[in-house]
């Protein structure tokens, strides 16, 4: 079933807000995915039935499909930049700092940890940062600080759920999967636009 209709819809399946109460993508499952230029590089935006699954930043289109191809290699991986237009371009907007417009479905595999860290992400406002040690207090585990470290390094969907809103406590960037250059620019443009 493909998860956009011809209207450029989400099927009925597809969870409207949040997460999806999957863990993963069953194996011969199809995902549709898409890869486009962004202000931070490429994006590849990749989406089940159920909601957007991956959102990964890179530099080269091969080489973001080869780690779609590693990290899904069970499912069945279709591109259809057409169907995915309207939201691999709200994706971009993302990468360029500006609000989210509209609700994005998700459907993201984690532990219970993983979706209370990532869920806390995105009560985050756009132009702020908080710290790790922050973060952790906010979920209700304090001491937990690396393990919420490590749950904002597994996040699957880049810009979508923020983890480049946290830093370290003396104001430095910490880590960033997708580089910490792509992590300071996002800020400094989320800041911006925030400002406007």
């Amino acid at each position: 079933m493909h998860p956009i209709s011809a209207k450029g819809e989400l099927s009925a399946r597809a969870t409207t807000v949040g997460f999806a109460e999957t863990n993963r993508v069953a194996a011969g499952e199809t995902v549709f995915y898409t890869i486009v230029p962004c202000a931070l590089g490429f994006v590849l935006v990749a989406m089940t039935s159920r909601g957007v699954h991956r959102v990964v930043l890179g530099d080269a289109v091969e080489v973001l499909e080869a780690t779609l191809r590693g990290a899904l290699d069970a499912a069945e991986l279709v591109r259809d930049d057409a169907a995915l237009g309207d939201i691999s371009a709200s994706i971009v907007a993302l990468a360029s700092g500006a609000a989210l417009s509209h609700v994005l479905p998700l459907d993201l595999c984690g532990t219970a940890f993983q979706q209370r860290v990532w869920r806390e992400l995105q009560r985050i406002p756009r132009g702020e940062t908080i710290t790790y040690a922050e973060l952790a207090a906010r979920i209700g585990s304090p001491k937990a600080v690396r393990a919420v470290g490590t749950a904002c390094g597994s996040n699957p969907v880049a810009v979508v759920v923020p983890c480049h809103r946290v830093v370290r406590a003396d104001g430095s960037l910490g880590g960033y999967a997708w580089g910490l250059e792509r992590k300071a620019r996002l800020l400094r443009s989320e800041r911006r636009t925030a400002e406007e």
